[in-house]
């Protein structure tokens, strides 16, 4: 017999949550490191698409169009319960778009055209669950600064430009080709996570971190923009 007005116990029971089975339709590396920041376990399915422009296409209709498509590839193989995360990038200057360079000589020509000018890199996404395809579009201007003839030559001898976009990677701490920068820097990376939080959270799909401040503290750099973003605000 318990002690009378002894005190008594309880236990608390939490609801035990699943967590979602995310399939990136990515072999990037720089989207697998930036999906990470979320805390989700995930798995890498790339998806094999015709990446052409279609004629007259605009690079915004362009990533939008890919990252529709790489989902529901992706998703003919998914299993039950599996939510599809595709994106793509381009990076354009003047409505053309600058894909990745085909050789060294053309990464310098890419390099000339951007320096010290401005230009636009533009991320569509697409998150896919059942039946059920969301896309979003982060666009951003991208300040390059005066970098030199010597620069260019030295960063087009490192390799580094040849898998990118445009020729550049925007965190190279060695070449560092962007200056005054006030955009979406993981969407100049590949995968703008602010907008791609507020999709996922449409399909009920929350992160395990504060993913904000998880890619502002991975960065190294104090986002402008993600709270308008969070809030559904047209920014990049």
């Amino acid at each position: 017999m318990p002690r009378k007005n002894a005190p008594v116990e309880y236990v608390r029971i939490l609801p035990v949550i699943a967590s979602p089975a995310l399939v990136l339709a990515s072999n990037s590396p720089r989207r697998r490191e930036l999906l990470a920041l979320g805390g989700w376990t995930f798995s890498v399915r790339p998806a094999d698409v015709d990446e052409s422009q279609m004629p007259g296409e605009a690079p915004e209709a362009y990533v939008l169009r890919l990252a529709r498509c790489k989902a529901q590839v992706c998703a003919k193989s998914a299993q039950p319960g599996e939510i599809i995360v595709a994106a793509d990038t381009t990076v354009a200057i003047d409505g053309k778009i600058l894909g990745k360079p085909r050789d060294a000589a053309e990464a310098e020509e890419m390099l000339l055209l951007l320096r010290g000018r401005r230009h636009q890199v533009h991320t569509g996404i697409g998150v896919k669950k059942g039946d059920t395809l969301l896309t979003d579009l982060c666009t951003t201007d991208v300040p390059m600064r005066q970098y030199s003839d010597a620069e260019i030559a030295a960063y087009v001898a490192s390799g580094d430009p040849l898998d990118k976009a445009g020729a550049y990677a925007i965190q190279h701490a060695g070449f560092h080709p962007v200056e005054n920068f006030a955009g979406c820097f993981a969407s100049v990376m590949g995968l703008p996570l602010c907008h791609l939080l507020r999709l996922l959270r449409q399909v009920d799909v929350f992160p395990a971190t504060d993913l904000p401040a998880a890619c502002q503290a991975s960065l190294e750099y104090q986002c402008p923009i993600s709270a308008a973003v969070l809030r559904g605000e047209m920014a990049g």
